[in-house]
Order: C-alpha cells, then sequence, then structure tokens
C-alpha cells in the first residue's frame, strides 16, 4: 500500500492508517492529534472527523482517546476537557509536567465532572518518567 502524499488533511491520513492495520492486522494504531486547541474550532471538528473515521473504518475495536493535560493548567482546563470530551469522548487523562511547581488540583474536578481516570503522570521528559497514576501519592502531594 503507498502511503498518501505529504501535507495530506488529517482525515485522509486517518483513513489510510485504518486501512494500513486492518491490512496488517495490527494490534494496536497511535494517532497523535497534538496541538489541538478547544478554541479552535477547525481544529476541533478535525478531530471529531478523525474519530469518527476510526470508528467507521474500524468496528468493534477497543478505542482509547486520552486527553493529556499540561499540570500547569487552571480552570481553563475543565472547559477544554469538556469540549474534547464532547468532540473525541475522551476514556482517560495523561497530566504533564509534574516535575516542576504545578499541583496540577484542576485534574480531580475534571475526572469528576467527566467521569474519566487518571491513566498516566509525567514527571520529567524522559521515557521512563510517564508513571501509573497513584491517587494515594497525588493526593498527599497536594496537601
Amino acid at each position: 500500500m503507498t502511503p498518501p502524499p505529504t501535507r495530506q488533511k488529517a482525515l485522509t491520513v486517518e483513513k489510510y492508517i485504518a486501512s494500513a492495520a486492518k491490512a496488517r492486522r495490527a494490534d494496536v494504531v497511535l494517532v497523535d492529534t497534538a496541538g489541538r486547541l478547544h478554541n479552535k474550532q477547525n481544529l476541533m471538528n478535525e478531530l471529531g472527523k478523525i474519530t469518527r473515521v476510526i470508528d467507521r473504518e474500524c468496528p468493534g475495536s477497543s478505542r482509547e482517546a486520552l486527553l493529556v493535560l499540561d499540570a500547569t493548567t487552571g480552570q481553563n482546563g475543565l472547559i477544554q476537557a469538556k469540549q474534547f470530551g464532547e468532540t473525541a469522548g475522551i476514556t482517560g487523562i495523561i497530566l504533564t509536567k509534574l516535575d516542576g511547581t504545578a499541583k496540577g488540583g484542576i485534574v480531580i474536578a475534571i475526572a469528576k465532572e467527566l467521569g474519566v481516570p487518571v491513566k498516566f503522570i509525567g514527571v520529567g521528559e524522559g521515557v521512563d518518567d510517564l508513571q501509573p497514576f497513584d491517587p494515594r501519592a497525588f493526593t498527599e502531594a497536594l496537601l
């Protein structure tokens, strides 16, 4: 299968990825849609289309949609999470930048409001710095 030309729209790329994954019987496909801000409607619309393509091209597959939030995000994080949840149906949160002074307390309100778990935390920039979320340790660090 020939890859799509570079600089294609995300939707075309996603269709190609889904087709290639099915043809190769891939167990896992990762799609990184980084850089999407909730206040950029065209990017959020594109995210919704990507989600629909995945659901259509890979029916019955298990799909995770993880929202990566910066621990320095304040109340704006709740608005962002709600809009991402409505668009992509997030299933969990990854809270990053906990290696500095940020505490990331907003993630508690987000998890409660959306009913999604915090799955991982980022405490640095290395590959080993993404760790499973430990609610007890997180709570103790907030206090």
